[in-house]
């Protein structure tokens, strides 16, 4: 028995060298059964095995990559580890893949990366859908489930929006051409939005969305394109450049395609606008006259009191003038009736003067008197008579 000695970290320690320095062990491509599949913090712990062992994994950012199903076989790229404090074996990866794919799976994350550096992916590139859509274009096979899924959920939102079907391949020899052309002819058509869309399938069947050509016509198009590529864990080239991803065919028609519904209620939110817009001028219009209705009474008022003022000015002008005049009048009638009284003869005869007539015609002369003749004299109570001498 040996007299050396060695703590379980030394031991682990020098294990965990051997597996670094082992250059066969590093950036290798494995594939296996997946048996159990974790996901803690963005890092998937999960088993691979096949007939004749097991080997656990460790996956960081895990949510690049699709979840795998237990029991799915796949590929996984990376280097076997072995954790010295743990003391235990495993397999950290940087990528994973179903198997039999991984060639295409590269090539899709070559081709994303480089699309991405060109800048395919900007969000601040991408077309908004318009609110309200007329036609629709599509870009699939032109039988199968998928054009039938987009029509029935056409119809159901909103039956007055058109359909316009570019039948095209959507899979094998030749696909992503055809998918080019149906692009490109939509961007010279009368649609508002164009939906490209396919079912699921395998990253073979998926693999003309994938392609660099389709990616273009995508990132060219000055019509919005909505991608509805296979099922919801499937992603393709095409679902980054689009201007919206669908997760399905049917959800594609969802976001694209107004409620009827809602149209009703828009114009209903119209006509009520417009009500309470006509009912607000009418009120301001009726406000309006009611105060240029009071302005002109109050115009007119005034004018009036105005004139009142005026005219009873005028009137206490003629009133004076008139009250003056007569006073003016008066006075001189006093004088007149003054003199006319100092005149008046019954006044001299009262203070003892008395007058002759002959015939009532006043002698004023006394060579006018004859003798023999009658006279009267005249005293201020009485009158007598008396004879010429």
């Amino acid at each position: 028995m040996s007299e050396q000695y060695l703590s379980v970290g030394q031991v682990n320690n020098y294990i965990k060298n051997i597996f670094e320095a082992e250059g066969m062990l590093h950036n290798i491509c494995i594939y296996g059964e997946v048996s159990s599949y974790k996901i803690s913090n963005n890092i998937a712990y999960f088993n691979l095995t096949d007939e004749t062992g097991l080997l656990s994994c460790v996956l960081f950012n895990a949510n690049k990559f699709d979840v795998p199903q237990i029991g799915d076989v796949v590929l996984v790229v990376g280097t076997v580890s072995y954790y010295a404090k743990g003391g235990k074996l495993s397999f950290n990866a940087y990528q994973i893949a179903p198997y039999g794919k991984g060639v295409l799976y590269e090539k899709f994350l070559k081709l994303k990366a480089e699309l991405e550096g060109k800048g395919y992916f900007d969000i601040s590139r991408k077309i908004p859908l318009p609110e309200r859509v007329t036609k629709v274009g599509v870009v699939t096979s032109a039988t199968g489930a998928v054009i039938q899924d987009i029509i029935n959920v056409t119809t159901r939102r909103n039956p007055t929006v058109n359909i316009v079907l570019y039948p095209v391949k959507v899979q094998g020899v030749g696909a992503e051409t055809e998918i080019v052309k149906g692009i490109e002819f939509f961007n010279n058509y009368d649609v508002d939005v164009v939906i490209v869309a396919r079912g699921g399938g395998s990253i073979e069947d998926l693999q003309p969305f994938n392609t660099e050509v389709v990616a273009t016509a995508t990132y060219s198009s000055t019509k919005p394109i909505v991608s509805a590529v296979g099922h919801e864990t499937d992603f393709t080239i095409i679902d980054f450049v689009a201007d919206l991803r669908a997760p399905t065919p049917s959800a594609a028609a969802e976001c694209v395609v107004n409620l009827l519904a809602d149209d009703f209620m828009l114009i209903e939110s119209y006509v009520n606008t417009m009500y309470d817009a006509v009912s607000s001028k009418i009120n301001n219009y009726y406000i309006e006259c009611e105060n240029s209705a009071n302005r002109m009474c109050y115009a007119v008022s005034g004018v009036l009191t105005k004139i009142e003022s005026t005219a009873k000015s005028y009137m206490d002008k003629f009133g004076y003038l008139i009250s003056s005049k007569i006073d003016s009048c008066e006075h001189k009638l006093e004088i007149l009736k003054s003199k006319i009284e100092s005149l008046n003869p019954m006044n001299i005869l009262n203070k003892g003067y008395a007058k002759i007539e002959k015939d009532g015609r006043t002698i004023k002369s006394s060579k006018h008197m004859k003798s023999g003749n009658k006279y009267d004299i005249v005293f201020a109570d009485g009158k007598t008579e008396v004879v010429g001498v």
